[in-house]
């Protein structure tokens, strides 16, 4: 007899380990043995995702973009105010010359830009460099 697997299965989640009081274990068991969860596992899933969900906007909000980009990047006003509009800050990391156009103002650059990695060189008013300066890695 010849066995053969027909496909590897894949992880489809981690586990983890928690520690828990009593008293909230206990709770957590007491809605079990009620009904309302089929076990602790699903109370913690359901608990997890619940927070998450709350916490939505937040996590949308915090998401960044990460670029590395080889030659000439410019980033003009109406860029960086898009960058603003959707709730993102940019990572810009570079190898060559990144040139802010004369409409970027220092305070635009300072809402929209969380770092920068110049390799090369860097072209924008002495304000925005100054406030850049502070985000250069």
């Amino acid at each position: 007899m010849t066995v053969r697997q027909l496909r590897e299965r894949t992880a489809e989640s981690e586990k983890i380990t928690i520690n828990l009081g009593y008293v909230d274990l206990g709770r957590i068991d007491l809605l079990v043995q009620e009904g309302f969860y089929s076990n602790r596992t699903d109370f913690i899933r359901t608990a997890i995702r619940n927070q998450l969900a709350g916490h939505s906007a937040e996590v949308s909000r915090s998401i960044d973009r990460h670029t590395l980009e080889l030659g000439l990047r410019e980033y003009t006003a109406a860029n960086l105010q898009a960058v603003r509009d959707a709730g993102e800050r940019l990572h810009i990391k570079v190898v060559g010359l990144v040139r802010f156009a004369d409409d970027v103002s220092p305070e635009l650059a300072r809402q929209t830009v969380a770092s920068l990695t110049v390799l090369g060189a860097l072209q924008a008013s002495p304000e925005v460099k100054a406030i850049l300066a502070e985000r250069t890695t």
